[in-house]
């Protein structure tokens, strides 16, 4: 067995494809690059932001996560659909991943991203009388489909 190699996930895809992400000895700055690694970890191992927003906040809290929406502004254009990080003092930006899940604390609900952020809505309950079976029918659908919707049932093939 040869000598075991640790592997950091920098938060920046440009700095990843300019260096190897583990940290060489001799790297200037290795610190800097494993400090922002851990805060980026820290921030991320709950899987919840604060909320879904376009703007960023006035004071954000350090270690503050915000899903960026669909028409950022500010700090943020031009990064839509981004998790914005604040670190030290800066916004740090993760692209997100096909599967990837969060908790928005701010609408309470579970994200789930496919080419874009997706909520599963809440399906029609059924009203009763003589159309009961009916109304189930259309409701366990939708429920089926919502659960589609964020990855707890594969998608149907075409």
């Amino acid at each position: 067995m040869g000598p075991r190699r640790i592997f950091i996930l920098l938060p920046n895809r440009k700095a990843c494809a300019v260096r190897n992400s583990a940290t060489r000895s001799g790297q200037a700055q290795k610190e800097f690059f494993l400090n922002q690694a851990l805060c980026v970890l820290d921030a991320l191992v709950p899987r919840a932001v604060q909320q879904q927003t376009n703007a960023p906040p006035q004071t954000p809290e350090e270690g503050s996560c915000f899903l960026i929406g669909s028409d950022p502004t500010g700090d943020w254009a031009g990064r839509t659909n981004e998790i914005a990080i604040w670190i030290g003092g800066s916004w740090q930006y993760l692209s997100p991943q096909a599967g990837m899940q969060v908790f928005d604390r701010g609408s309470m609900s579970l994200l789930h991203y496919n080419s874009g952020w997706n909520a599963a809505p809440e399906p029609a309950i059924p009203t009763g009388g003589a159309t009961v079976d009916t109304e189930a029918r259309a409701a366990i659908s939708d429920l089926v489909e919502a659960l589609r919707m964020i990855g707890v049932f594969a998608t149907s093939p075409a």
